[in-house]
C-alpha cells in the first residue's frame, strides 16, 4: 500500500516543535534567493557545492577526453606534516580562496593557484572533530571545543565574535551552512539534540527545533512516557536549502533508549523525528512536513545524510524533489514542496518482537533498494573473500529490519554500511545521483554496545552506485576494494566524470556514464572528505583533502594532512603509496606470541596480556578466546582447549578457508597444525561473539 499523508500526525496537536528568538538588528539584509540546484562553477562556496548538496560542477575541462593529462598542481601539508588524528572536513572554495579545518580543528586558508598558506587560525579550546566551514558576509564560519561557534575573518583569520550556544547538546561535528544571515548548525553526541538557527552577526540563537519533541509540540506522543528526553535523534550532518521554496531540510538520526540504539523496549510509539527528513520554514523554524523512512528504529540505520535536492521530470511532469536516504540502502525520492511520494512507497509488514516494542511495517520505495539487504550464506571452504555480504558464522542470520533481543543477529547494510554519512551527488550532466557505500555487516541484541557489533573476522567492502532519481531505479553499480561510506564524497561535473577519494589514499576519476576508472592519483593518506571543483585566473582545478579518519579501518587507515589541487599539466608527483588499511575487521586485542602460552588458545575465557593470565570466569565476550591473536612460525601445532571448569560446549570455526569446524565438551582439546603463512580468524560455535585469529609467519 501507497504511504498515508499524515497518517501519523492524526489526533497530535499540532504545535510547531520550534522556539523563535527576534534575530538581532544587526543581521545582514535578505539577499536575493538563490536556486539551491545551481551548480558549482568558479567557486565551490559551501561544503555539498551549493544549497541542494548536489557536489556538481559546471567545468568541464576536465573531461574523458582529457583526464589523462590530468596531474597535481601543488599540496600544502596544513599541519606541517601530521600524520595523525581524525578528518572529515571537506574543503570550500571561494574567490580563488580554499579554506579547511585539520585534524586539531584548526582553520587554513590556501591560495588556490599557488597553494601558499593565507593565513591559519588556531583552535583555543582543544581539538575537534570538524566537517566543513562556511562562508559568508566577509567571514568564515567553524566550530570550537565546549559548543562555540567563531566567526573569522575572511581576509585575514582573525576573530570577529565567538559565541557558546549551551542546552541543545554537543555542537563541533556537523558542516555550518550559511545562508542569507543566518548560520544552519546541528548538534549531536547528546541524549536529545536539534537543529539550530543562529545569526551570522553575532551568533545569538534565532530557532531551534529538536528531534525528539518535547510536552505540546508535534510528536511528543510517539514516544512513550518520558523517553522522549533521552531519544537522540541527532542531525549529524549538514541540512538542505531552498531558498526559492522558503525551506530547510533536516535529516535526524536515529532513535535512542536505556543508552543503546538497539533497545526500543522502553519507547513504545514510531518515535519522530527519529530517522527523519523534516521540511522547516528557513526564517522561523515552523514545521512543515516530514517523512520518517524508519519507525521505531533499533538497528541504528538512520538515514542520516544531507540531503540532495534536485528537478527532475517523473512521469512527464518536473518535479522538485528530494533524494534522501543512506545507510538503509535505498532512496526515498520525495517532493519537496510536501513531502509526497511521486514514485511511491509501500509500507511493508516486518518480523516483529513484542519486547522490542516493534512497529509493525516499515517504508520501502516501490521499485526496491539499490543495494542488498540480507547475508548470504556462502559455505566454508569456498572461494575467499567471496561475496560481499558473506555471513560470519554462527550468527543467526538476518535481513534488514529483522528484530533482535539478546541473540546477535546479523545483517545488512548494517549500521556502518549503506550510504551512511558521505555526500552524494547529483550530476545536471547524466541526471543520475552518486554515491559510494559499505558492505559492513552488523551483528545486533541487547548484549552489543550502543550501535551493535561488525563482526571481527568479516571483510569491510564496498562500491559505487548510480541511481536513476526519475525512475529510483540503478543505472550502474560497481564493487570497490574498500567500504566508501564514511565522509568518502562524491564530485560530480559537466565533464562527465565522478571523483571519489579512497581508504587507501587513492583520488579516482570514473566515467561517470558505467563507473571504469579513467584515471587515480595517490595522495600518500586516506581520503574522508569530498573532492571539490574551481577556478583561478581561467584554469580549471580539482582539490581534495587527503587526511583520514579511523571509520571503519581504525588507526590501519593511513593518516595525513594533504590538501591537494590538480590541474591539466600539472607535474607534481604521488606521493608516497601508504600502507593500505585493514579490510578484515580486527580481533578484539594484541598479537600473543605462541611460545608465550604454549601454542594454546583457551576458549570462552579472556585473557589478560599484562599479567599473561587466563580469565576464570567462562565468556561469550568478544575477547573471550585466551588469546584472541596468536602469532606462530608456519609448521606450529596449535591446541584450542576448553576448560574443564567451563559449563556449555564450545567450539572453533575457522572461516572462511573451513581448516576446521569442531565442538568441545568442558575439559577437551583438539589440535591443529598451520602450515601456510596466513591469517586465520575463528570464532565460537557456542556464541559467534568470541572470536580469535591465528597469525602464521
Amino acid at each position: 500500500m501507497e504511504v498515508p499523508r499524515r497518517d501519523v500526525l492524526k489526533g497530535v496537536a499540532v504545535t510547531a516543535a520550534a522556539t523563535l528568538t527576534p534575530i538581532p538588528a544587526t543581521a545582514a539584509p535578505a539577499a536575493p534567493a538563490r536556486s539551491c540546484t545551481t551548480p558549482g562553477g568558479k567557486d565551490f562556496p559551501k561544503v555539498g557545492g551549493n544549497y541542494g548538496n548536489q557536489n556538481y560542477s559546471a567545468l568541464d575541462d576536465i573531461h574523458l577526453g582529457t583526464v589523462n593529462r590530468l596531474g597535481a598542481a601543488w599540496c600544502n601539508r596544513i599541519e606541517g606534516g601530521l600524520t595523525s588524528g581524525t578528518n572529515q572536513s571537506t574543503a570550500v572554495a571561494v574567490d580563488g580562496v580554499l579554506y579547511i579545518e585539520s585534524a586539531l580543528g584548526n582553520v587554513v586558508a590556501v591560495d588556490g593557484r599557488t597553494g601558499q598558506t593565507r593565513w591559519k587560525y588556531t583552535q583555543t579550546r582543544g581539538t575537534v572533530t570538524r566537517r566543513g566551514v562556511a562562508v559568508g558576509e566577509g567571514r568564515v564560519f567553524t566550530h570550537g571545543k565546549g559548543n562555540w561557534v567563531i566567526a573569522l575573518d575572511q581576509a585575514t583569520g582573525a576573530v570577529v565574535w565567538e559565541k557558546q550556544i549551551t542546552g541543545y547538546g554537543n555542537m563541533e561535528k556537523v558542516a555550518i551552512t550559511y545562508h542569507d544571515g543566518l548560520l544552519h548548525i546541528g548538534t549531536h553526541d547528546s541524549a536529545r539534540a536539534a537543529a539550530l538557527a543562529l545569526s551570522a552577526a553575532d551568533g545569538s540563537l534565532v530557532w531551534n527545533f529538536w528531534g525528539t519533541p518535547g510536552p505540546g509540540e508535534l510528536g511528543n506522543d510517539t514516544w512513550a512516557g518520558d523517553s522522549w528526553q533521552t531519544g537522540g535523534a541527532t542531525p549529524w550532518i549538514h541540512p538542505a536549502l531552498d531558498p526559492e521554496l522558503g525551506l530547510v531540510y533536516w535529516t535526524f538520526g536515529n532513535a535512542r533508549g536505556n543508552n543503546s540504539s538497539q533497545d526500543g523496549s522502553g519507547r513504545e510509539g514510531q518515535n519522530l523525528f527519529s530517522s527523519s527528513i523534516v521540511a522547516l520554514d528557513l526564517r522561523t523554524g515552523q514545521y512543515r512536513w516530514h517523512f520518517q523512512s524508519i519507525h521505531h528504529g533499533i538497528w541504528d540505520m538512520d538515514n542520516v545524510m544531507a540531503p540532495v535536492l534536485a528537478d527532475v521530470r517523473i512521469h512527464g511532469r518536473m518535479r522538485k524533489i528530494v533524494v534522501y536516504g543512506s545507510k538503509s540502502g535505498m532512496y526515498f525520492i520525495l517532493d519537496r514542496t510536501d513531502g509526497s511520494a511521486p514514485l511511491g512507497i509501500d509500507e511493508v509488514p516486518v518480523p516483529q518482537e513484542p519486547r522490542q516494542k516493534t512497529w509493525p511495517t516499515q517504508p520501502f520505495p516501490r521499485q526496491g533498494p539499490w543495494t542488498e539487504n540480507r547475508v548470504v550464506d556462502q559455505p566454508l571452504g569456498t572461494s575467499v573473500p567471496g561475496d560481499p555480504n558473506r555471513a560470519v558464522p554462527n550468527y543467526v542470520q538476518g535481513a534488514l529490519y529483522d528484530p533482535h533481543w539478546d541473540t546477535p543477529v546479523l545483517s545488512i547494510p548494517g549500521h556502518g554500511g549503506g550510504a551512511d554519512w558521505n555526500h552524494q551527488s547529483f550530476s545536471h550532466s547524466t541526471g543520475l545521483v552518486y554515491t559510494g557505500y559499505g558492505y559492513v555487516a552488523a551483528a545486533h541484541s541487547l548484549t552489543e554496545a550502543s550501535n551493535g557489533l561488525r563482526p571481527p573476522g568479516e571483510y569491510q567492502t564496498g562500491g559505487v552506485v548510480a541511481v536513476d532519481p526519475s525512475t529510483n531505479t540503478v543505472r550502474w553499480k560497481q564493487r570497490m576494494p574498500y567500504s566508501l561510506a564514511h565522509g568518502n564524497g562524491v564530485l560530480s561535473t559537466a565533464g562527465d566524470l565522478i571523483y571519489i577519494g579512497q581508504p587507501d589514499g587513492n583520488l579516482l576519476a570514473l566515467d561517470a556514464h558505467n563507473g571504469r576508472e579513467r584515471w587515480r592519483f595517490q595522495t600518500g593518506a586516506a581520503i574522508s572528505s569530498s573532492p571539490i571543483m574551481y577556478e583561478v585566473d581561467g584554469v580549471q582545478y580539482l582539490a581534495v583533502y587527503a587526511g583520514g579518519t579511523g571509520i571503519p579501518y581504525g588507526d590501519s587507515a593511513p593518516r595525513g594532512d594533504l590538501l591537494w589541487a590538480f590541474k591539466l599539466g600539472g607535474t607534481l608527483p604521488p606521493a608516497p603509496t601508504p600502507a593500505p588499511p585493514v579490510v578484515r575487521r580486527p580481533v578484539s586485542g594484541g598479537p600473543v606470541e605462541g611460545s608465550v602460552v604454549n601454542n594454546t588458545v583457551v576458549l570462552a575465557r579472556t585473557y589478560d596480556a599484562a599479567t599473561g593470565t587466563v580469565g576464570s570466569t567462562e565468556s561469550t565476550a568478544v575477547n573471550a578466546m585466551a588469546p584472541t591473536h596468536l602469532r606462530v612460525p608456519a609448521g606450529t601445532t596449535v591446541t584450542f582447549l576448553n576448560p574443564a571448569t567451563n559449563v556449555n560446549v564450545h567450539g572453533a570455526t575457522q572461516f572462511f578457508e573451513g581448516l576446521f569446524d569442531i565442538r568441545l565438551q568442558p575439559g577437551e582439546s583438539f589440535t591443529y597444525t598451520f602450515r601456510r603463512r596466513g591469517e586465520y580468524f575463528f570464532n565460537d560455535s557456542y556464541s559467534p561473539r568470541p572470536t580469535g585469529k591465528i597469525e602464521v609467519y
